[in-house]
């Protein structure tokens, strides 16, 4: 049984590998260890081998570790996110993935508001079109994020997904660079206090796809801590 800094060094080697195939600075992609339904110690464990920074996927789940974590971990939240709880983000995270809609955002931004701080968002995009998935729809996507954007709590800095399951990581480049475009779209458009600097895309299965797609953030778990019980 591989340890979790085996399997970390293993993933830094596969990022850097997929960055020298697209021709990327492997320090521009950065790696979030998903740590849902794993305890605290495996999450220590982890910032013991280097790892820094964590994605949760579950408000209540978040609240306990925050507490418990022992190590002074940076936390994103991935996870869909209900209004009514965004109060136990505030100020507690350093990156929410997963702004769907304009009344969360401003929930997120009255809740920040409270602290006289800003939230580093990004705007989560269905870009497989499911029902079974949150996100905005991709044609809705220009007028949310000038929406959004005018909230003075909130910054915007790029876009994330969770496209379609396929076995065949190449099934999924298509989803990628679509949110790749969308990005570039959105850039040109030179909307105020909107950068497209992070793509949040790729997990286990596929994240060197990912990568070689434009991603800067990978939302690994399973390949670091195992399979979820």
């Amino acid at each position: 049984m591989t340890s979790i800094r085996d399997n970390l060094d293993q993933i830094r080697s596969r990022i850097a590998d997929a960055c020298a195939i697209s021709g990327r600075n492997p320090n521009h992609v950065r790696l979030v260890a998903v740590s849902k339904v794993k305890p605290a110690e495996l999450i220590d464990e982890a910032f013991a081998a280097g790892q820094q920074l964590f994605g949760e996927s579950y408000v209540q789940e978040f609240r306990d570790k925050e507490t418990t974590v022992k190590s002074p971990v940076e936390w994103h939240f991935i996870g869909a996110l209900q209004s009514n709880k965004v109060k136990y983000l505030c100020g507690k995270v350093t990156l929410i993935h997963s702004v769907d809609r304009l009344s969360l955002a401003q929930e997120i931004n009255r809740q920040w508001g409270k602290i006289n701080a800003v939230a580093p968002i990004l705007l989560q995009v269905n870009v497989g079109d499911e029902n079974s998935k949150a996100g905005c729809a991709s044609a809705e996507l220009p007028e949310l994020t000038r929406k959004i954007a005018a909230l003075p709590h909130l910054s915007i800095r790029g876009l994330m997904c969770l496209p379609p399951y396929a076995d065949d990581p190449e099934q999924v480049r298509p989803y990628f660079r679509q949110l790749r475009e969308l990005a570039a779209h959105i850039e040109v458009e030179q909307i105020p206090g909107v950068i497209m600097k992070e793509l949040s895309m790729g997990m286990s299965g596929d994240f060197e796809v990912a990568i070689e797609e434009g991603a800067t953030l990978v939302r690994v778990g399973t390949a670091i801590f195992g399979e979820r019980d």
